[in-house]
């Protein structure tokens, strides 16, 4: 936020001398502006209209100041907070905190997990029975707890919680984020593996057929002794590994179940998963560096089906460029088979997901938050969350044109993507309607100065804004070297317009439209949003009182005439 305010400075400071004013001639004529202008007919809107201000007990998947984190945040369903009673759980292992207990617990407890949760999140909801019972299983070993964030807004605040739930794991008061799938068997393991020893030795073949019956994904290294060099290497790689279950053997007779020569006269190291890539075996140095790298290439299957469970894996994986396969579930078995195929040719390099369209409750929201229409299947590219950027496959998919598309990603020589809803035939109103193709005709006009509102349909916060935007569009309608716009910013991308959340409100000022915009922070009400048009819009202006208020004012100063001849 100090930056922003900082861009924020440096921004009007530019504004002001690239139009050979100085900084004290041109705050001196913007006080005389706002003292001789009468603005009494604006704030008599404002007090007809709410100003939208972000507080903590409403944040949902639609407050202006919230990042998306995972693909869980791609849906405005959490924001409408009425009217659902979640199923009963047995939650008597799961410990309610609050700021008068929060610090003396963590105190007494070593382990305690802690789930900031809001009692109308959706996402809570379907948690809740799987956290109470990793509470209980992991009983003795760690504390899970739980904070209502709507309620206890300081220890919100203070963890940073942007959206719900947020789960983070306190060991000796030092806290970190719980990065693991949101179920039972996720969080227990994962704490299990952060409580205890994470590298378990197996000595009998009778472990080994019960290990590979209930582990869906595991490492095993056939060693020549459980301790030493080699095997503090592959317990260094287990700790910091969240996902991934790890063993030792010395027995061959294992080693062997575990599709390992037992006749190995080095140590081997063997990945098992129960996917369509059963069995990778490691051919590295035996050095955790390269552990590491092995278990981030390996340890998600080929091509990774697109799910709940599935997000946080692939967007908390160290490889981040992504090639996204988009296609209905008829299409999926002609076009899977070369895309798995194509994978095998970018393995630790490029991650690759498919997403199945007709999918109402995952595919079909993530194939809209990505722009993916139609039917037939389509393959995208994605730089990832920090670096959005997208890239669409413009021919057949054939293992030769994804193997081509794939290079060319990674040699940075693709051309973006992004998305936009079509142009509108007509936009006569008084907030011109932005998408994505014609923002340099509107938005980038170097000889209009621009108000851009940035907004999500299921925003509460741009629902909020919407009659106090309308009202100023209104006021300002005359002046033609002035636009007001806004543009759905769930539909529609442009390399120059970030929104940090929703609504995001930029002015883009006319002859400096090369430069980033001024990001609007100010009170959300027309007197406000004015004057800080008023002060930053390049090419000066006059705001004519509407007829009705000029004849409103005439009749006040006529009716106290009246009380003076009255009085007299």
């Amino acid at each position: 936020m100090a930056i922003r305010k900082l861009l924020f400075v440096l921004s009007i400071s530019a504004l002001l001398l690239s139009h050979g004013f100085s900084s004290a001639t041109t705050s001196k004529e913007i006080e005389d502006v706002e003292e001789d202008e009468d603005l009494s007919f604006l704030e008599e809107d404002d007090e007809s209209a709410t100003s939208s201000k972000n507080s903590f007990s409403d944040l949902d998947h639609g407050s202006g100041d919230h990042e998306p984190e995972s693909f869980d945040d791609l849906e405005g369903s959490d924001s409408d907070h009425g009217g659902y009673s979640p199923p009963a759980v047995d939650e008597k292992d799961v410990v309610v905190l609050a700021k008068g207990n929060f610090s003396e617990f963590l105190e007494k407890n070593q382990y305690v997990m802690v789930e900031f949760y809001a009692p109308w999140c959706g996402h809570c909801h379907a948690l809740a029975p799987e956290y109470a019972a990793a509470a209980t299983e992991l009983k003795g070993k760690a504390v899970l707890a739980k904070v209502d964030a709507t309620v206890e807004n300081d220890l919100a605040q203070k963890y940073e919680v942007q959206g719900f739930p947020t789960v983070i794991f306190f060991v000796d008061g030092v806290h970190r984020p719980y990065p693991g799938q949101r179920n039972k068997d996720a969080i227990v393991t994962w704490i299990k593996k952060k409580t205890g020893p994470s590298l378990h030795n197996v000595t009998t073949t009778e472990e080994a057929e019960r290990i590979l019956t209930a582990e869906d994904k595991l490492v095993l290294g056939f060693l020549g002794s459980l301790v030493g060099p080699e095997s503090q290497e592959l317990a260094a790689v287990s700790r910091i590994e969240d996902d991934v279950s790890f063993y030792q053997t010395t027995n061959p007779d294992v080693a062997k179940l575990f599709h390992i020569d037992p006749k190995a006269k080095s140590s081997a190291l063997v990945m098992l998963k129960k996917d369509d890539e059963k069995i990778v075996h490691f051919d590295g140095e035996f050095t955790k560096p390269a552990i590491v790298d092995f278990v981030f290439a390996n340890k998600l299957p080929l091509v990774t089906t697109f799910s709940r469970e599935s997000a946080s894996l692939i967007f908390e994986n160290p490889i981040k460029k992504q090639l996204l396969l988009f296609a209905s579930k008829s299409d999926s078995d002609k076009v899977l088979p070369i895309f798995q195929e194509s994978a095998k040719l970018f393995k630790g390099k490029l991650l690759f997901v498919s997403v199945e369209m007709d999918n109402e409750d995952v595919g079909k929201p993530v194939s809209e938050y990505f722009g993916v229409t139609g039917d037939g299947p389509k393959v995208l590219a994605y730089e990832g969350i920090d670096d959005p950027k997208k890239y669409i496959l413009d021919s057949e998919l054939t293992l030769d044109s994804v193997k081509a598309f794939g290079e060319g990603f990674l040699e940075n020589k693709l051309k973006p993507f992004y998305k936009s809803d079509p142009i509108p035939d007509t936009n006569d109103g008084d907030i011109k309607i932005v998408v994505g193709d014609n923002v340099d005709k509107i938005v980038l006009d170097d000889s209009k100065d621009v108000l851009l509102e940035v907004y999500a349909p299921w925003c509460g916060h741009c629902q909020a804004l919407e009659p106090i935007y309308n009202k100023l569009a209104k006021h300002l309608r005359g002046i033609e070297s002035l636009v007001i716009a806004k543009m759905d910013g769930t539909t529609n991308e442009h390399p120059r317009i970030k929104a940090d959340g929703f609504p995001t409100i930029l002015f883009f000022p006319a002859g400096k439209k090369s430069s980033d915009p001024l990001p609007v922070e100010t009170d959300r009400t027309v007197v406000a949003f004015y004057k800080f048009i008023k002060k930053h819009a390049s090419i000066p202006f006059k705001l004519q009182k509407p007829e009705s208020a000029v004849k409103s004012a005439s009749e006040k100063s006529g009716s106290k005439e009246e009380d003076v001849k009255d009085e007299l």
